[in-house]
């Protein structure tokens, strides 16, 4: 290689890995996994070594993270937060321990500590109280973000016991397992709610523990902070007077001051010892409550360290082994799709089966035709399959060594694997979908599904394997023909359930109690309000919160029907792309043909009127902003305005007429209402305006 073919790779991979720096520190979304990241540093370190004068002034192999985010406060360290060089194999740890061993001439002791998988903050305590909290930033300053660490209790305010006047103390702000899992099946449903296809929702779910921890931790509001429900470990003293000899031992004192110090370190006498910590872990990991990457070796005594020193970058004697994600080679059985209620197809890679991470994988995430390209499969391909810290596997990468001379390259499909037709893939969108809406059977039985699921109609005795059943039979064609089923059919009815995952197809039938229990359910539907009714039709993009402000708006379907795409976009919160999809259902003579049907069933398609709260037109024309406290919910008096023909919009501006203010009101609204010469008005005027 000469000199100009290195500075084009210097150059390549300097900026690589600046951006993926900017991704992990400062968006909490990294695009690769740290084993991939440290790969291409270690190329750049190499280059840099054997061409010093090409390296870059700010080259990422001297910086320690990303930029600092500029929502927050910047603030100094006042002792450098460094990074720490890695290690993946056996053979660099016995490295590291031949260098120290011939820096300071003799045996050493080690602390071993698990690696938590979060968020660097640094904490500064003055006369046991927490002064600030700074995150990592990059390494010489972070971001001030006191008020958020403040919201984790696992951090103390108020120190107890015999703790210096002054000290900083380091660790790393982290997510359970188990809080992640709940979190993200809250924002299931919310995305539920705003209507979020629900072949879309997978790739919009917190992607791992890791990434929440840290976006959570750079929120503005110390309240949203608290929801979160974030932990600490605290793990490294820094103090101008003497804590104690040994790390070990200010770890002790750590905890007895207040601090939670994770339970799982141990002194080491030797590398060896070392290397049967690192061993321990790797396979206990997956029982722990949450998400470790590695292992941290120190040098334990203090003297000792100060003795080694530092380099630009690192500590020499500190080292962090890294652990693979969760990952298995396996082979590629066949590539499947799958047809989701909204249409879209989900590629999805069927496997050998290969035990990984705890459990036995059969499948794994394709995700789109553009990552089939990037993968470049090929028939029967030997692939690895990653588990780390993801929702669901996902292959990253193929055994090229394996890969069968004879192999045919795998293209995405043309057309719906249900019912043969084009597949469409819209602009700016990496799905293709099926439009086939009206006929593609998994579409039809996926609309069936949501129409009866909990939040929509709420069908008891009535479930999706059951009203598969009925749409293959031709019992039930869409949700109108539920309303004509009869006891008769339905009791004694047998049928075949999908295959399991072992290719078994197992029988069921319907009892008398089942039958009774289905047609009470349907009957009892027939009381549903119109708003969930209206979710229940399966309207792309009105989830629940959509579908209420649609009833409320519009009173009944008749007046929803035939609302120009223009109308639905005015309506606060609605915009141009759900307005579109709703102009689109409408339009469909199959859909108006259906809600006719429901309406003769008997289903409630209009809203029932509260006393009080009857429509009229006297607010017509108006635009009207709530801020503040009333007596009644913010989102019932929105409600009023809209029941009375007025207009809720979000921020204030010269056309506003009118801004409802009530207790504890935002400032700046006042401020800007006040420049703009907006009329105020109190929750009782309004009343009084629609009397």
């Amino acid at each position: 290689m000469n000199q100009a073919e290195a500075k084009v790779q210097i150059d390549s991979l300097s900026k690589t890995l600046q951006e993926h720096n900017y991704r992990y520190y400062v968006l909490s979304n990294p695009s690769i996994s740290d084993y991939a990241f440290d790969m291409l540093l270690k190329q750049l370190e190499s280059l840099e070594a054997a061409y010093p004068e090409l390296a870059w002034p700010n080259s990422p192999t001297k910086e320690v993270g990303g930029d600092i985010t500029k929502n927050f406060v910047q603030t100094a360290h006042k002792y450098p937060m460094l990074s720490l060089g890695n290690t993946y194999s056996k053979e660099e740890l016995l490295e590291f321990d031949e260098r120290i061993k011939k820096s300071i001439g003799h045996s050493v002791e080690y602390v071993c500590e698990l690696k938590f998988d979060g968020l660097a903050i640094s904490l500064t305590y003055e006369n046991g109280k927490l002064l600030r909290g700074v995150t990592r930033g990059d390494g010489t300053k972070g971001d001030d973000v006191t008020n958020n660490v403040k919201a984790i209790r696992s951090i103390p305010q108020q120190l107890t016991g015999d703790y210096p006047e002054s000290f900083e103390i380091r660790g790393e702000v982290f997510m359970h397992r188990k809080t992640f899992n709940r979190l993200n099946d809250t924002l299931k449903k919310e995305l539920l709610d705003q209507g979020v296809d629900e072949d879309k929702i997978p790739e919009r779910l917190y992607k791992n523990p890791r990434n929440f921890a840290s976006g959570s931790l750079k929120l503005q509001d110390p309240k949203e902070v608290a929801k979160r429900s974030l932990d600490a470990f605290l793990y490294f003293v820094y103090s101008d007077d003497k804590v104690s000899e040994t790390h070990a031992a200010s770890l002790e004192k750590a905890a007895s001051w207040g601090f939670q110090v994770s339970d799982h370190f141990e002194v080491c006498k030797d590398i060896e010892a070392v290397w049967q910590f690192i061993q321990k872990y790797e396979q206990a990991r997956e029982h722990l409550s949450y998400e470790i990457d590695g292992v941290v070796i120190k040098v334990n005594q203090y003297a000792l360290q100060e003795e080694l020193g530092f380099t630009a970058k690192i500590p020499r004697w500190a080292i962090a082994y890294k652990y693979k994600a969760a990952s298995a080679r396996t082979r590629l059985l066949k590539v499947t799709y799958q047809v989701g209620r909204t249409g879209a197809i989900t590629p999805v890679a069927n496997l050998e089966p290969v035990l990984l991470a705890g459990t036995t994988v059969k499948r794994a995430s394709l995700y789109n035709a553009d990552e089939i390209e990037r993968l470049d499969l090929y028939t029967h391909d030997y692939v690895y399959v990653e588990k780390g810290g993801e929702i669901i596997p996902k292959v990253m990468g193929v055994d090229l060594s394996k890969r069968d001379l004879f192999a045919q390259k795998i293209e995405y499909i043309t057309h719906c694997p249900e019912c043969q037709t084009p597949l469409i893939r819209k602009e700016g969108e990496a799905v293709h979908y099926c439009p086939n809406d009206s006929h593609c059977p998994p579409q039809l039985i996926g609309r069936l599904e949501h129409f009866i699921s909990r939040r929509a109609m709420n069908v008891d005795g009535l479930g999706g394997e059951t009203v598969a059943a009925l749409f293959k039979k031709g019992m039930v064609k869409n949700y109108a023909d539920l309303y004509q089923l009869t006891y008769e059919q339905l009791n004694g009815l047998e049928f075949e359930l999908e295959e399991d995952a072992d290719g078994k197809v197992k029988k069921r039938s319907i009892k008398e109690k089942g039958a009774s229990n289905i047609i009470a359910g349907i009957e009892a539907s027939k009381e549903v309000p119109f708003e969930r009714v209206l979710f229940a039709l399966g309207i792309r993009m009105v989830g629940e919160t959509v579908a209420k402000k649609l009833a409320r708006h519009f009173g009944n379907i008749d007046n929803l029907k035939v609302a120009s795409k223009e109308a639905l976009a005015n309506i606060y919160e609605i915009g141009e792309k759900i307005a579109e999809q709703a102009a689109l259902f409408f339009a469909d003579a199959d859909n108006l043909n259906t809600i006719e049907r429901l309406k003769a069933y008997g289903l409630q398609l209009e809203v029932k009127e509260e006393a009080g709260l009857e429509r009229s037109s006297k607010l017509e024309g108006k635009t009207f902003v709530v801020s503040g406290t009333f007596s009644i919910s913010r989102d019932e008096l929105k409600a009023i305005v809209e029941r009375n023909g007025g207009k809720i919009v979000g921020s204030i501006s010269k056309s506003l007429n009118y801004l409802i203010a009530g207790d504890k009101m935002g400032p700046e609204k006042l401020k800007k209402a006040t420049d703009l010469n907006i009329k105020m008005i109190s929750e009782s005027d309004l009343m009084e305006m629609i009397k």
